[in-house]
């Protein structure tokens, strides 16, 4: 089972930017899909972005234009760029990899927008 550490979280204004880490454990990160997926207070859990292991992406109808989902495969991480947050943005955000189906899950990381 991978292990997944998020890092990269915080506090910034409105329009501002963050990039988010997730550093995957194992010797098999390039051959999951890995997602970013984010949980409001109060709200379910809504997909970000995400990118399969040959690097095609989507994105949350929301984000699209201001993030940008990427990987590393020599460093085993997936990386969230954000730019032009909005206080909508606010959530813990959480990495995920998948494989036939089945989430491996990280902690996640709050993230923050004030107005």
């Amino acid at each position: 089972q991978v292990q997944l550490v998020e890092s990269g979280g915080g506090l910034v204004q409105a329009g501002g930017s963050l990039r988010l880490s997730c550093a995957a454990s194992g010797s098999m990160f390039s051959f999951y899909a890995m997602g970013w997926y984010r949980q409001a207070p109060g709200k379910q859990r809504e997909l970000v972005a995400r990118i399969t292991s040959g690097g095609s992406t989507n994105y949350g109808g929301s984000v699209k234009g201001r993030f940008t989902i990427s990987r590393d495969n020599a460093k085993n991480t997936v990386y969230l760029q954000m730019n032009s947050l909005k206080p909508e943005d606010t959530a813990v955000y959480y990495c995920a990899a998948v494989s036939y189906g089945e989430f491996n899950w990280g902690q996640g990381t709050q993230v923050t927008v004030s107005s």
